[in-house]
């Protein structure tokens, strides 16, 4: 099973992969592996967020 990956080390990989990709040293399928891995993180990102944002809402619900 994979390893859960903090959104903080999401955006570290994220930086990383689009350093790379900037180089243009990556051979057109590396770039389409950094590219799918990039989506991959980035949907790890949005999860985060919205499990953050679901998690506000019911605190904000809460206290009214």
């Amino acid at each position: 099973m994979a390893k859960k990956v903090s959104l903080e080390e999401s955006f570290e990989q994220l930086e990383t992969i689009i350093e790379q990709m900037k180089t243009g040293d990556m051979t057109l399928e590396d770039s389409f592996k950094k590219y799918e891995e990039g989506m991959k993180l980035i949907k790890n990102c949005s999860n985060s967020i919205d499990r953050v944002e679901k998690k506000l809402i019911v605190l904000e619900n809460g206290e009214e």
